[in-house]
């Protein structure tokens, strides 16, 4: 029987204190080098319950095993509850022994930036000059890529405008003094043309804007869905982009911006690069073409973070 004496379970502020968004991109980027393969990763699954949904994503890996479980609720907000909850489980790899509980939402904030970052560095260094940035999105994984970003050795964040529906809600949950435009406004394009990164991290069902606005060689970053159905791109940019995903199949089941563009005929399954490929070097891309990295998030990411955030975790205690 498992002891709850000495196990670490941490909280969502022991995840934030515990690993920088910086050191998670690390920690992929070194699995990755050393060889770690995204397409063995364990399948997920979606099991519905009366609630709503259960989300299981299991992850093994040399030294470790873990499970994120997440719940999404829709009815929970009407009773004060967030939608979205969950807890990641790390075991021990042999003995399969429980080794730490951790807050699931807290984890998947840190790690999907950190994915973003680990995946787009490479790409990040054609900008020569400091960036625009322009965010579709005002929640926790917004405000994480931009904290993420800034926080790349070679990245210079000009300027910062957040893209959404509600300016007035949207605020009350943004760093004081953000640029903050509504998404109906004309000056949308007018940010979109001058913007040399655009972060997509939104629940949109249908593409946020006209990809024509953007000019070549713009870095897109798209991590809002995850279903095969729902996109926040459209397929013209697509075709004329340099498309990298997380691992092939997992994208062409999961990720709707790729899955709609192919059944479209923008795309191609073998034009899709493995973000592997671009971690390690053994895959460059042009950097006067537009490059977009499709995120829908996969269970050895988790499982990575997770024993960095143990170990960050046990040094500082």
């Amino acid at each position: 029987m498992t002891s709850l004496e000495h196990l670490p379970i941490l909280s969502a502020d022991d995840v934030e204190r515990a690993l920088t968004r910086s050191q998670a991109a690390a920690a992929l980027t070194r699995a990755l080098r050393a060889g770690l393969e995204p397409s063995k990763d364990l399948q997920r699954s979606v099991l519905e319950v009366t609630g709503g949904q259960l989300l299981l994503m299991p992850s093994a890996g040399a030294s470790a095993v873990g499970l994120k479980t997440v719940t999404l609720a829709a009815g929970n907000p009407s009773r004060g509850l967030p939608r979205i909850q969950g807890a990641y489980l790390l075991f021990g790899a042999e003995t399969l022994e429980l080794r730490a509980i951790m807050d699931g939402i807290a984890v998947t904030n840190l790690r999907t930036p950190a994915v973003s970052v680990a995946a787009t560095a490479p790409l990040l260094t054609r900008f020569t000059r400091p960036i625009e940035l322009v965010v579709f999105g005002a929640g926790p994984q917004a405000v994480g890529h931009v904290d993420a970003l800034r926080a790349v050795d070679s990245v210079e964040l000009a300027d910062v405008t957040y893209v959404v529906r509600h300016p007035g809600r949207a605020r009350a949950q943004l760093p004081p003094h953000a640029t903050v435009v509504a998404a109906d406004s004309a000056d949308v394009a007018a940010r979109l043309g001058r913007a040399q990164v655009v972060v997509c991290a939104t629940s949109a069902r249908t593409p946020l804007f006209d990809s024509a606005q953007l000019t070549d060689g713009t870095v897109v970053i798209a991590v809002g869905s995850h279903e095969p159905e729902a996109r926040e791109l459209d397929g013209p940019l697509m075709a004329r982009a340099a498309v990298v995903v997380e691992d092939v199949r997992t994208a062409l089941h999961q990720a709707g911006d790729v899955v709609l563009a192919i059944r479209e005929g923008h795309l191609h399954a073998d034009d899709l690069v493995p973000m592997a490929d671009v971690v390690r070097g053994t895959r460059t891309l042009p950097p006067d073409r537009t490059a977009v990295f499709k995120s829908v998030g996969m269970s050895w990411q988790d499982l990575v973070v997770a024993e960095e955030l143990v170990e960050q975790h046990q040094r500082g205690t």
